[in-house]
């Protein structure tokens, strides 16, 4: 396996994919899309910071690339969307950077209250800047935080800490968390209007992109002032610099911008009522360490085991529930890619996981099956994408879970339905299980028994005597050796079998055995 370094990942993270065996490629951020599609050449999992630009453009071409890692926790560098469709697994270390983040925003708390950085720079110039840096104490002061995350949460407690009244806007949260928590909830208007100072802590998305706009930052006290340690573009920057010059807004101080590094002759610069820093949120050298050895973990777990952590596109696995779900994953696969030789055309699939399920994660156990069934058609589909893909091909997935095991600790059962080109609608029916190992058990209600991770051969025959000597002579003349021989009678007149093979056979051998006497139908699978 292969990784792809940018923007300084801490060596502790690196040190561990070396530990695993993987091979570690560092590079400078990549800011063009076309230079960064070229270097995934081969490349199984990107870490990147904020520098790098992971684009559609970028991964489009990136057929080996199965993870992308945020060291660090907003991913709005990374177009998530465009790795989903491509079956890219997208994944973050939220919790490392944490108390860095929410300490640069205190940092910054206190050096609009104190004037620090104006004091600093006339005092490094030979003067005594003392007239006019007249602050102001936090200590009942009104803080409003946007966004009560992890980072977010942290700045408030540290913020009651010094004797602030701190209230919250938070969308995501239910208005019952209110009455639970220590921080009470204001709509976005209302804390505008009463706190002294606000702090955002939120993620850029397509709804919070210039959420502080200049009508917002009006309706923020005369006097008040706004810090954004959070993304970049989420206030109008443009917009600041009018309220500031106009003495609406008294002071602001900013960690982010909306383009990154902010240009040299940006007119934030030179503005006497900015504090500017260089996205220092996650510059600790506890922060990085952390940050690094979280994704390095979450990135190797997932390759081994296909436990999910930290991942904005797949629903979460722990390790523990990993270690449970994955001796079902073989099985998964082989009944997907089962399914689709039964139905080619799949329009509906059903799975129902029944017996003791009480511990079964059926998520990615689902999303596999999927995955392998369509992956036989075009395009790639993984785990990450395949409902995605099941959606726009017209396939309908649905999920039941408990029931009757019919005997069995767990059993699986897989119903695909489809219509053929002449619109004849094909129903058929899988049931499997992993108890003396993986095996389907029953195929369209018929007791056979076979191993789907072997070759195998299903056969519709007339039941009548003598046709298993004679697809044994056919099969002997081939040079092929039979392992197993399930047979079922189906009470039509007919029979099923499942006949395990050592190797697979060629199409004209299959013809020859099709064209026997009392052969209905013959599919290697």
């Amino acid at each position: 396996m292969k990784v792809l370094a940018c923007d300084g990942i801490h060596e502790d993270g690196l040190a561990m994919f070396r530990d695993a065996g993987w091979t570690i490629e560092i590079s400078d951020p990549i800011k063009d899309p076309a230079k960064l599609s070229a270097a995934l050449e081969g490349v199984d999992a990107l870490l990147v910071r904020s520098a790098t630009q992971v684009t559609a453009e970028a991964i489009e071409g990136a057929k080996q690339l199965k993870v992308i890692g945020r060291a660090g926790a907003g991913v709005d560098t990374i177009d998530v969307d465009a790795a989903t469709a491509r079956g890219i697994a997208v994944m973050n270390a939220p919790d490392g950077n944490t108390l860095a983040a929410a300490e640069h925003a205190i940092s910054l708390l206190f050096s609009l209250a104190r004037h620090v950085p104006k004091a600093d720079a006339g005092m490094k110039a030979g003067q005594w800047p003392k007239a006019g840096l007249t602050g102001f104490e936090l200590e009942g002061k009104k803080l409003g935080v946007i966004g009560l995350g992890r980072i977010g949460s942290t700045v408030a407690r540290k913020a009651q800490g010094i004797g602030m009244e701190v209230a919250a806007f938070d969308p995501f949260l239910p208005p019952a968390a209110a009455a639970k928590g220590s921080v009470p909830l204001k709509t976005l208007d209302d804390l505008l209007a009463w706190a002294d100072i606000v702090t955002l802590h939120i993620p850029r998305t397509k709804d919070t992109t210039n959420l502080i706009s200049e009508a917002r930052m009006r309706q923020m006290k005369k006097g008040a002032y706004l810090i954004n340690a959070a993304r970049g573009g989420l206030v109008d920057e443009d917009a600041l610099r009018v309220v500031l010059d106009e003495g609406h807004l008294a002071g602001a101080a900013l960690d982010t911008f909306a383009t990154e590094p902010l240009q040299a002759d940006s007119p934030l610069r030179a503005h006497p009522k900015l504090i500017l820093t260089p996205h220092l949120g996650a510059s600790t050298s506890e922060a990085q360490q952390a940050v690094s050895t979280i994704l390095a973990r979450q990135i190797i777990d997932f390759a081994a085991t296909g436990a999910v952590a930290g991942c904005v596109n797949l629903p979460p696995l722990t390790a523990e529930a990993a270690r449970e779900v994955g001796p079902w994953m073989p099985l998964m696969s082989a009944l997907g890619r089962l399914a689709v030789r039964l139905v080619q055309a799949p329009t509906r699939l059903e799975i129902t996981y029944a017996g003791r399920t009480d511990a079964l994660d059926t998520r990615p156990l689902t999303r596999l099956l999927v995955a392998a069934l369509l992956g036989t058609s075009s395009g790639r589909v993984t785990p990450v994408n395949a409902l995605q893909e099941a959606a726009a091909r017209g396939l309908t997935v649905a999920e039941t879970v408990g029931g009757d095991g019919d005997g069995f600790d767990r059993l699986l059962k897989v119903r695909v339905i489809g219509e053929n080109a002449a619109g004849v609608v094909r129903t058929r029916e899988i049931e499997a299980t992993l108890h003396r190992g993986p095996r389907v058990v029953r195929l369209d209600g018929v007791e056979i028994e076979f191993d789907p991770l072997a070759h195998v051969l299903l056969m519709r025959n007339e039941d009548r005597p003598g046709m298993i000597g004679r697809v044994g002579t056919l099969l002997g003349e081939a040079g092929v050796n039979i392992i197993n021989f399930a047979l079922g009678a189906a009470g039509d007149g007919q029979a099923r079998a499942a006949i395990t093979i050592d190797k697979p056979l060629g199409d004209a051998q299959i013809a020859t055995i099709k064209a026997a006497p009392g052969i209905l139908s013959l599919q290697q699978v």
